[in-house]
Order: C-alpha cells, then structure tokens, then sequence
C-alpha cells in the first residue's frame, strides 16, 4: 500500500483488501482451483473485504473507488453508485473496522487476468490513498442468463463446464470404442495456461489491445482457441503427425489426458508438443474452452469425409492392382473424425443459429488463411446453410459428402465404379451428460437418409442428390468377417451374389492392408485374386484368413485393417467394396489399493497380459489423473506374459477422480485401463 504525497497530514485509513477467494470461488463454481487465487465469472457479484483504520472518518470525509486493470493497458476507475447495466459498478457496507464491497462485473465483459486496487478519495475526488493491486481472474459464465453462453440446464453445465473426466469415441461406426480421457480443467494453474494460450495468438500478438477487447465475445475466442490448439501456423500448443514415426516426441496414442501437454506447452517456453491427432486436438481444445467457462462437449464423427475441393464428394482413383492414384492434395474417408462443439449465442449472425457450435482444431483446411475451424452453428449444417459463418461448407461435407470411386485404366480412362450417398457420417458421437454412455447426435446434424428433407438441404446446399449404387450390372458384392482379436487369426467373408439370369465369368480379388484411422495405407498384408463362374441366381462365398503372422507387421498404432474386394466381370464391369475392421484390443487391469484421502499415500496395481504371439519389446505403462503423472519402463514381455506394476501417489483433491494408464510397447499401442476413486477429504479441512 502507498500514500499520497500530497497527503502526509492524513493519516492512513486503509489497512489491506481480504479478495476473499475462498467463498468468492465457491459462489462462482471455481472452488475446484483452489482458494489460492480468485476466480470469478462475469455478470455475478463478487465481494472484496477492505480493512480500515477508521471507517467513521471514511464515511465523513472520504469516498472509495476502485482501480481495475485488463491486462497491460486497459485500465479504469469504478465508483460506488446504484446498478448501471453494461458497466463496472460496486456498493458498500460498513462494519466496525471493516468495509464490504460487492463488485458487478458486466456480462459482456472481456475474460481474462484483471488487477484490482481500492482508492481513497477525498470529497472532491482527489487520490489521497491506494490499496496495492491485487490479481483476479474473470471467466465466461454460463450460469448467467445475460451472458452469451447461458445454458439454461444444470445437468448440461455439471458436464459440459465442470466435469474433468471425460470420454472420447474412436474405432468405428460399427464397433465404437470408448477411451477415457483426464481434461484437468481446474488442476493447478492449468487457468494460466488457457490465457497464455490466448496471449500467444498471433492477433494478441500483433494488436494485443484489440484482441483483449474481444476477448468479450466467445466466438472470437474460440475461434483464436481451434487455430492455437494445432502448431501448424504459429505458437499453438500440439503439433499434428500421422506417419507413425514418433521418436522424436510422445506417439498421440500414449496421452491420456491434456493437462501433460499444456503443461509441457507452457514450461517449455511455448514450444509445440509432439504429437497429436484429432481426439487430441479435440480433447486440449475442450479442457481449455471448459477451464474459461464455455460449455463444451467431444464429438466424434464416423466415416468422416475430408473433402479437399469443397465439392461435398470424395473422390478415391485407384487402378486394377487396388493402388491408389489419386493425384495431389487427396481427399479421404476418415475412419472417424473428433471436433467439439461449444455453446453460445451467434450474434453475429442472423436469429436461429444459436446453441451448438462446431469447433474443428485438427489442421485439416486453412480459414482465412489459417488452421482454424469455426465456430459453425450445427443447425446451419443440418439446413444445409452453407453460406454461414464459419466454414459451415467443410463440416457439411464432413458429414454428407457423397464417397464415388474410378477406375483408372492403363491407357488413363477414369471408370465411374461405384457412388455411395449414405457412408458419410454415421453415428456421430458424445459422452451423455447423464452418465458415463455414449449419446447418439446424428440427428443434429443431418435428417435421415432418404428423407424429403434430407433432399431439400441437398438443393439447399448446391449437392446434387445421387442414388446409392447396389452393384454393377447383376453382380452384388458384400464383406462380413468374424471377430477381430488382436493377435489371432480370424476370417473374412466376401460374398458374391449373382441376381441376373445369366450365368457369370468374373475375377475377384481381395486384398488387406494396414491404415491409419484417417484412411493412410502404411502396408499390404494379403492378396487373393480368384477366377469365378457364377450361376445364375446364386451366391458365391470365397474365405480369406486373416492371419497375424501377416497383418501384425503392417497394422498401425490404430489397430486397424482394411479389407478391399475388386469384382470384375467379363463385360469389364467393376465393383469395389471395402470395409475398416478395428481389432479388438485388451484392457489393462487397474485396482486400487486403500482409502484415497486428500495427500494420503495411495496405491494403484496395473495388471497387464500380453496377448500377442510375439514377445513385446521396451514396454512402458505411463499413469494419469488424480494428481498425478508418472511412467514406468518394464522391458519385454513374452508371449501369454502377465505382468504386475504398482504406483503409489497422493491425491491432491477431494471428489470423483478417475486414474487412466496407457500401456505401449514396440509393436502394441494404445492399451487403455481406468479406476474410478472417491476421494475425501482430511477430517481436518473444513467442508
């Protein structure tokens, strides 16, 4: 605190300023940061404690105001007077020594770290003294009906702004797997490195007094967060790679929560983190829109379109030996695809586009000349509204794009095999706000295949409507196969069904490959090629085994076989088929041993059985959540091999936590277990 020089003949009245962040944070639903620093969310009043040395002589001679600061420049005074709507007001309650100020805060205000200083002025408003200021964070808040990112419901806030576990869907449309996921958003000063990840912007940057002014306004920050999540163009946090060559970093399969890689973002001088892909993106993305306060879900979409040429088809060339020769920049299918959606008011655009916003932090496609997707509103893609801001053309493709493959033939002719309308997005996914189950939200996004409806949004959006394709002349191609265990060998099923009357000469080939969830081929595994008479009205059923003495060197971290079928007929007609077949994966064993007390000494056992033929080389469990983050190195593990670690670690707060392990090894990735532990507190802390 300091005085006035031209004031020495008054002695000091103001003794020091109580933040009271304890009961401010728990009032404003940030009471899982801690009580260290205070955190509080705009629109809601919020009460400063002035000690005094005389509050008698403050009330006859003085009048208070308040010094408030954004930033590095942003800086104005606050007076004591009745509510002003829009604006910074307080008022006052005297009590013996002490003075009760309650702040409002605009709802519209700009989030971000303020200072705050009490002044003492004379009757005429001149400074005579001044409390040192002190740091507070101010956050959106959802739970105000004025703010532009009110939800109205509880339940949905429970979730989608305080939970810190999650679960995020991967696998495949039809076999969903679900992987545990730590977001951390209120772990200790994770709210600094949100606002670091803001500052570091290259608009915060470059005009950093106008990017904190729109800072008020949660589609511009939102929009700076889906750009700063990805290093593809600036200092963003997590680099994207997907060649699975990641030695020089941490494979995207091992993390398991996003709070290891703020952290390492932050203390490592804002240098990228290798490496992530999209359920990374999706899930940093989410902890730190959650963490300012914006309601936030995961959402994974399956068979997922990335259309390079925003025609809303993706086109796959491929020749007669089922090599892909698609030229340049490819468009793909991938396996499926994870973006968030966040809430808010659109009011920058025209009324009805409210709710749900679509937020894509992957680096697929540059936004005005940026790696960055959205906000784009989903009822703007379900209506086919593609004009809407932002980037409401490439999230339509991703769920509606038509899949048409060619034939190419050596002499160059491009062959129309197959157009398929209804591959396209599929069971789009998130975790209930309800439970630990996945909600299906398709609906959202698309009306049903087929619909009058559905038809209407194709006019709408300049997508012309096609009609599936059965199969090429009398010939119908299908794949089925029988359960797919990593590490066993298993059948594939390529049935053939002759519907003409005529009988058919043709040559079917089957091929396998291993690929990457987002459809890049990394080695062929087997190859059939059969010559065929077909009669008439009849089915033909030819058997590939899939064995894992040749799928397990080409399969990649995402545990995933594509099986392709090529039929060819005597008239030179063609049919394709594929199908993605996720190998089913073990699960780790975690148990945990003792009650979990807040900084009690807690112990977890991690079982793990190798369920692979070969032995696992250079095998390491890395343990996430509940306060903790730690690996362990076992070496190899054998063939039916179980091994047994245990980790100990001290909980650090009080609640439902959920501990996630990873197992990866050379050749097996991406082994996920969890526990959930209720932890309390210590008698001694106070409720």
């Amino acid at each position: 605190m300091h005085l006035n020089t031209h004031t020495n003949e008054v002695q000091s009245v103001l003794r020091g300023v109580d933040l009271q962040c304890r009961v401010n944070n728990r009032a404003h639903r940030t009471k899982e940061m801690g009580s260290e620093w205070l955190v509080v969310r705009r629109g809601q009043p919020f009460s400063l404690l002035l000690q005094c040395a005389d509050t008698l002589l403050l009330a006859a001679h003085h009048q208070l105001a308040l010094l408030i600061q954004l930033g590095d420049n942003e800086v104005f005074q606050v007076y004591a007077q009745i509510e002003q709507p829009g604006k910074w007001w307080f008022n006052q309650q005297t009590a013996q020594s002490e003075v009760l100020l309650s702040i409002h805060s605009p709802a519209d205000a700009p989030v971000g770290v303020y200072s705050v200083a009490v002044l003492l002025l004379s009757k005429e408003g001149h400074m005579l003294e001044q409390t040192d200021p002190q740091s507070f964070y101010l956050l959106f808040n959802p739970w105000s009906k004025a703010d532009c990112v009110y939800l109205a419901d509880e339940q949905l806030l429970q979730e989608y702004v305080l939970n810190e576990n999650g679960i995020l869907y991967q696998g495949s449309w039809d076999q969903i797997t679900s992987l545990p996921w730590n977001f951390g958003q209120f772990e200790k000063g994770v709210v600094d490195i949100c606002f670091e990840v803001l500052d570091y912007s290259p608009a915060a940057l470059k005009h950093p007094e106008m990017d904190m002014r729109k800072r008020a306004d949660p589609v511009y920050v939102s929009r700076t967060i889906t750009a700063m999540v990805n290093a593809n163009d600036d200092r963003g946090v997590v680099l994207g790679r997907w060649d699975g060559d990641y030695g020089d970093g941490v494979a995207p399969t091992r993390w398991t929560g996003s709070i290891p890689i703020l952290r390492r973002w932050s203390e490592g001088g804002t240098q990228r983190v290798r490496y992530g892909q999209c359920w990374v993106f999706s899930a940093v993305a989410c902890t730190i829109l959650r963490c300012l306060g914006i309601p936030t879900r995961c959402v994974t979409n399956y068979s997922s379109a990335h259309d390079t040429e925003g025609n809303v088809s993706v086109d796959f060339l491929f020749n007669e030996h089922l090599e892909n020769v698609s030229e340049g920049r490819k468009d793909m299918i991938w396996n499926y695809h994870c973006w968030v959606e966040s809430w808010m008011r659109r009011e920058d655009l025209p009324k009805g586009y409210d709710g749900w916003q679509v937020l894509d932090p992957t680096p697929q496609e540059r936004s005005d000349g940026v790696y960055c997707c959205g906000p784009c509103p989903v009822l703007a893609v379900r209506e086919g509204e593609v004009g809407m801001k932002y980037d409401t053309t490439f999230v339509f493709s991703e769920v509606n794009a038509d899949l048409i493959c060619w034939m190419v033939r050596p002499d160059g002719e491009r062959t129309r095999v197959s157009t398929n309308s209804d591959t396209v997005g599929r069971n789009i996914s998130t975790k209930s706000a309800y439970g630990d189950y996945r909600e299906d939200i398709t609906a959202n996004y698309k009306y049903p295949e087929g619909s009058l409806m559905e038809r209407e949004v194709y006019r709408k959006a300049g997508k012309r409507v096609s009609r599936p394709d059965g199969g090429s002349g009398q010939l119908v191609l299908s794949i089925k196969h029988t359960q797919a265990v990593h590490g066993t060998d298993f059948d594939v099923f390529v049935e053939v069904h002759n519907i003409g009357r005529e009988d058919t000469l043709a040559q079917l080939t089957v091929m396998s490959s291993g690929v990457t969830y987002n459809s890049l081929q990394r080695g062929e595994c087997q190859r059939k090629t059969t010559k065929l008479t077909l009669p008439a009205q009849k089915a033909h059923k030819e058997v590939m085994r899939l064995r894992y003495e040749h799928y397990g060197a080409c399969v990649t971290e995402h545990n995933l076989i594509r099986v392709t079928a090529l039929l060819q007929d005597s008239g030179q007609h063609v049919v394709l088929r594929e199908v993605n077949i996720p190998l089913k994966m073990p699960r780790l064993f975690v148990k945990v041993i003792g009650e979990a007390v807040v900084s009690r000494r807690l112990m977890a056992l991690i079982s793990f059985t190798n369920p692979l033929p070969v032995t696992l080389k250079r095998g390491v469990f890395t343990v996430e959540g509940a306060g903790l983050t730690g690996a362990q190195e076992i070496g190899d593990i054998g063939p039916g091999q179980e091994v047994a670690v245990k980790f100990s670690f001290k909980p650090i707060r009080a609640g439902i936590r959920k501990l996630v392990v990873d197992f990866d090894s050379d050749i097996l990735r991406d082994v996920k277990g969890e526990a959930m532990i209720i932890v309390r507190k210590k008698s001694s802390e106070n409720a």
